[in-house]
């Protein structure tokens, strides 16, 4: 870390000197990604005159006016222009929604210059300068992290991993060949901070932030549909069968003796009309009708040859979170020795209700303002009322289906003092007010809880624990693709003197196990199947864990077996170009991938 500092000439505690920054700028440009700079109106409609048909059709009108058939130059130029009409339309709409969409909102960043905290435009971000993370805050570059509280990111939108990521200053072993996933001391720009607070140190920006890579690989150079290559060679071919047979009329006639005047003006006259005046305005209706009905669904076309490209798809390769999934955190499961419940069921066991309570205490998630002072638990949309930590939230709303109301929780068992969760001890731990005088209840990985716990909890009493086969159905939901969550508890007689692990987390009453996943889109599954009917071939790319990916490939019916085949990016990295074409028509499913990988 002292390297990095030193490499980039700036004091973590001091930051960047203003003027040392607005130099910074000037040498690397603003934080942005690339883009192209929009399209006039004029540049619009001067688009929709380069297919070679539409070239055509205009030549076609130009030789008909000099030969003097005016009506026909007339029709062929009231179809072009009908045409271009049609397209510039469509690309204008398009185009003034997106740059609508863009100027939502200006990113603003926190950072620290010349020894003061202050708010800047995130555009204004330069390598070296030290910003400042809390939970809620959209990550403005990529940063090193050189501080970190209990930080948790969300990462979804670039690696595709559902579930928040804790973050840790520690160094690499090899971070030249890990998965983005895996670079635990790196917060990357379009990522979302959850949980705790941060420190980074600015190390990339605009495209040189894996973000701005991103974007750079999506802007190819070809940017013609099968469509318009067709017709562009449909209109070569046309053209030279026309020249062709005008030739051969106009050789044959001067053969026989006939007039090269009239012998020409009739090879011109068929060969104007030979030419499918009427093709491109069929085409550009067609692909315009599509486009409307496409924007019923919520899909925005810029470029209507786009639409037909559609039908020539034989594979279509998707990203898992929030495309296939709903990108947020769902209770598939709690179960307890000898007792289980899925969230929609009667209500649970006592000793479920309890870990359920426990989830709902031993959580940090809040209500959202708007929904203050409402405990609807039959929301058509119910993580909407909290904000947090996904896994969290979802715990909260599993609770709220059992009868269980965090709300009323909080007022009745108020929060006393708590261990925050750490990501080497893999828990948290609340402890609250209660009937019997303090009660302590800790959340975490399995593995962490059940080595803290002695006993089993039952209304009627403690019982014996057997960790072993708690141990085993964890293991089992966790190959099911699930995150799995153990709850315990304890009754502490008074507050202990000092919060630690050693007096707070020990002795614990084990509760029970919570599995939770990013569940399908309910529309999701019908796609893959009129995709497979259709004969298209559907492939999942996620950065996911590989679990959790056949598991939802599963689901959906993109594999039909739970051992199917699983390519991680590390995988791909060790295979050449062609290896993997032998494979890919094999694995269906890819997980672990970078989003440079995804375009390979």
């Amino acid at each position: 870390m002292l390297a990095l500092t030193a490499e980039q000439a700036v004091d973590p505690e001091h930051g960047l000197h203003p003027d040392e920054a607005e130099r910074r700028l000037a040498l690397h440009g603003p934080n942005e990604l690339p883009s192209k700079a929009q399209r006039g109106p004029l540049t619009i409609l001067a688009a929709q005159f380069t297919d070679f048909m539409v070239l055509v059709l205009l030549a076609a009108a130009l030789v008909s006016g000099l030969i003097g058939e005016l009506i026909d130059t007339v029709a062929i130029l009231v179809i072009v222009v009908l045409n271009a009409v049609i397209g510039f339309m469509q690309s204008w709409r398009a185009d003034r929604a997106m740059a609508a969409l863009k100027e939502l909102a200006e990113a603003r960043a926190t950072v620290v210059r010349s020894q003061q905290t202050q708010e800047v435009a995130a555009s204004n971000l330069v390598p070296g300068d030290i910003v400042l993370l809390e939970a809620g805050n959209k990550v403005p570059a990529d940063l090193r992290l050189i501080h970190s509280a209990q930080l948790q990111v969300d990462e979804s939108a670039l690696t595709g991993e559902s579930v928040t990521v804790a973050k840790n200053t520690a160094a690499l072993p090899d971070s030249a060949d890990s998965a983005l996933g895996d670079r635990l001391n790196m917060a990357f720009k379009g990522t979302t901070a959850t949980r705790g607070r941060g420190r980074g140190l600015v190390v990339a920006t605009g495209s040189h932030t894996e973000l701005g890579k991103v974007a750079q690989l999506l802007d190819p150079e070809d940017r013609t549909t099968p469509l318009q290559r067709r017709l562009a060679a449909f209109g070569k071919r046309l053209a030279l069968v026309v020249i062709g047979i005008c030739v051969v009329i106009f050789v044959a006639g001067i053969w026989r003796g006939e007039q090269a005047l009239l012998m020409a003006l009739t090879a011109i006259s068929l060969a104007v009309a030979a030419i499918p005046e009427a093709l491109p305005a069929v085409v550009s209706v067609l692909l315009a009708l599509g486009a409307k009905r496409m924007v019923a669904v919520n899909a925005l076309v810029r470029r209507l040859p786009s639409v037909e490209t559609l039908g020539s798809v034989t594979t279509i390769c998707s990203d898992k979170t929030g495309t296939l999934t709903q990108n947020k955190m769902h209770a598939e499961l709690v179960w307890a020795p000898e007792h289980s419940w899925v969230p929609g069921d009667q209500a649970p066991e006592p000793v479920l209700l309890e870990t359920l309570r426990a989830a709902a205490l031993c959580n940090d998630s809040h209500r959202n303002q708007s929904s203050e002072g409402t405990s609807d638990s039959s929301s058509d949309s119910p993580t909407q009322d909290w904000q947090g930590d996904p896994t969290e939230t979802a715990l909260v709303v599993a609770a709220q289906a059992a009868g269980i109301d965090k709300a009323d929780l909080d007022a009745q068992w108020p929060r006393l003092k708590e261990l925050p969760f750490d990501s080497e001890r893999k828990r948290m731990t609340t402890l609250h007010a209660s009937a019997a005088g303090f009660t302590g209840y800790t959340k975490g990985a399995p593995e962490s809880v059940l080595l803290r716990c002695e006993s089993q909890w039952t209304p009627e009493g403690a019982l014996p624990l057997d960790a072993q086969m708690v141990i085993n159905q964890a293991d089992t939901l966790a190959a099911q693709g699930l995150r799995v969550l153990a709850l315990a508890r304890r009754d502490h007689a008074a507050l202990p003197n000092t919060l630690t692990p050693d007096t707070v987390e020990q002795h614990l009453q084990f509760l029970g196990l919570i599995a939770l996943i990013d569940p399908p889109r309910p529309e999701a599954a019908a796609a893959v199947r009129d995709c497979i009917t259709a004969g298209i071939l559907p492939v999942m790319i996620t950065g996911d864990h590989p679990a959790t990916a056949r598991a939802i490939a599963l689901r959906l019916g993109i594999v039909d077996n739970a051992q199917a085949e699983v390519l991680t990016g590390q995988d791909l990295a060790a295979l050449d170009d062609a290896a993997l074409l032998l494979r890919v028509s094999q694995v269906q499913v890819y997980a672990r991938v970078d989003p440079a990988q995804k375009i390979r």
